[in-house]
């Protein structure tokens, strides 16, 4: 069976638009026990709460839950160091310096390293990962939603 970690723009997509809340609902009936929190995507979710209620509503209402299981997970020391070096390699690649890439980039690239470290699949309906995915080794996103595996 497949574990999983859901991206910041699911649970955002969930917040947003009912039918995505319902098929967030519906994923989570079949593989709740194989679905992990990823430590970057709580500080995300909790980075664009603008009030005392809607943090409140991610404490109790996504991350306790998680918490509860032991079932979140961070990026090691090593996540770091490897996100240097791909931060590099794609400025040796494209030009592009890290000051003036997209604060997002490195949570993404975060995401992934903590994926890969922790034999986890990302849900995910960002494009980015598909320019991260060459960088990191092993690492593997899906689309919304999977069909339920064996």
């Amino acid at each position: 069976m497949l574990k999983y970690v859901l991206d910041t723009n699911i649970y955002m997509d969930a917040i947003r638009d009912p039918e995505k809340e319902r098929a967030l609902g519906r994923f989570l009936e079949r593989n709740a026990p194989f679905t992990f929190m990823s430590a970057v995507v709580m500080q995300e979710l909790l980075a664009g709460a603008v009030t005392d209620a809607q943090v409140r509503a991610l404490e109790d209402g996504i991350f306790d839950a998680f918490e509860r299981r032991d079932r979140v997970v961070g990026p090691s020391a090593g996540a770091f160091k490897d996100c240097g070096r791909i931060l590099a390699t794609l400025f040796r690649q494209d030009g592009v310096p890290y000051r003036e890439r997209p604060r997002s980039l490195v949570n993404d690239i975060l995401i992934a390293i903590t994926c890969r470290e922790n034999g986890l699949v990302l849900v995910t309906t960002d494009e980015d990962f598909k320019a991260i995915r060459p960088h990191v080794r092993g690492f593997t996103h899906l689309s919304p939603w999977p069909q339920e595996r064996e």
